[in-house]
């Protein structure tokens, strides 16, 4: 009934390494871990002198890479897996869909584990609109935003923070222009590994266009006057609250966000996951 060699059992029992047919839009990575994409594209090149077949992948930020056919060398759904070239011919690949980014959005990518850096913004409300335009592609990156609730403890907050090579910090700060308060601050800041960025606006909410809003122009407050209460008695809105959730309700997509604070957090996203 047994086998003289107690350990072909052991042997026998080894899960094999399942083919998965390479097909359009099915999302791997490789067993490295190095690149995780959706297929686009299928080829051949010269591998180690040989011929062979090999995939194109595209990235959740549209960066597409080349890969061959090797055995054992992807990962699909934490699986290692074999990918092979589908025999059929392919259909043609679905429209890429986007995030509200305007990054690619690749089906099928779990949230990873949060990272040790960190991007931090001045208050709720800039947490939440980097959420809403960004959240798809932090949870990817698996980058954590955080909220400050101002900036005037920066430096000491930096300190204890401890950024270095393996935790990179980010920060995004409301009105950051020569002569303010916000720039001497920022000024204090000695840091490789902390990247500063900002934007021209009094208030995250003068980063949405007042066309998405509905509005010909964002109302201009006096200096001295609190500029949320200023804004919401011009448009003949009693409540901030209800103010602000009708600012995030008139975005939803990256084209209602005026372009300095696209280009600010899009460099403390590509800072902070830099290796």
């Amino acid at each position: 009934m047994y086998s003289d060699d107690v350990l072909s059992g052991r042997h026998s029992r080894r899960r094999p390494i399942r083919e998965v047919s390479a097909d359009l839009d099915v999302v791997a990575e490789t067993a490295d871990g190095a690149f995780c994409g959706a297929i686009v594209a299928h080829g051949q090149a010269i591998v180690a002198g040989e011929r062979r077949d090999v995939v194109t992948l595209e990235d959740h930020r549209g960066r597409r890479r080349d890969f061959p056919l090797l055995p054992a060398s992807f990962m699909i759904d934490g699986e290692l897996v074999t990918l092979v070239r589908p025999s059929a011919v392919q259909p043609a690949p679905r429209q890429t869909q986007r995030t509200r980014s305007g990054s690619v959005a690749v089906a099928g990518v779990r949230a990873q584990v949060a990272k040790k850096g960190r991007i931090w913004v001045e208050g709720i409300h800039d947490a939440a609109l980097v959420e809403r335009i960004w959240g798809a592609d932090l949870r990817i990156e698996g980058i954590v935003v955080e909220p400050l609730h101002g900036i005037d403890d920066l430096s000491h907050a930096v300190r204890t923070f401890a950024p270095d090579k393996s935790a990179r910090l980010g920060v995004l700060v409301d009105h950051l222009v020569e002569g303010s308060k916000e720039s001497r601050i920022v000024g204090e800041l000695r840091n490789p590994y902390v990247l500063v960025t900002g934007h021209p606006y009094v208030d995250v909410w003068q980063a949405v266009k007042p066309a998405s809003l509905g509005i010909d122009a964002w109302p201009v407050i006096d200096r001295g006057r609190p500029w949320k209460e200023g804004v919401c008695e011009a448009l003949g809105v009693s409540d901030p609250q209800q103010m602000w959730r009708r600012v995030l309700a008139s975005v939803n997509s990256y084209t209602d966000i005026e372009v300095p604070l696209l280009r600010a957090v899009e460099e403390l996203i590509d800072f902070v996951t830099s290796n």
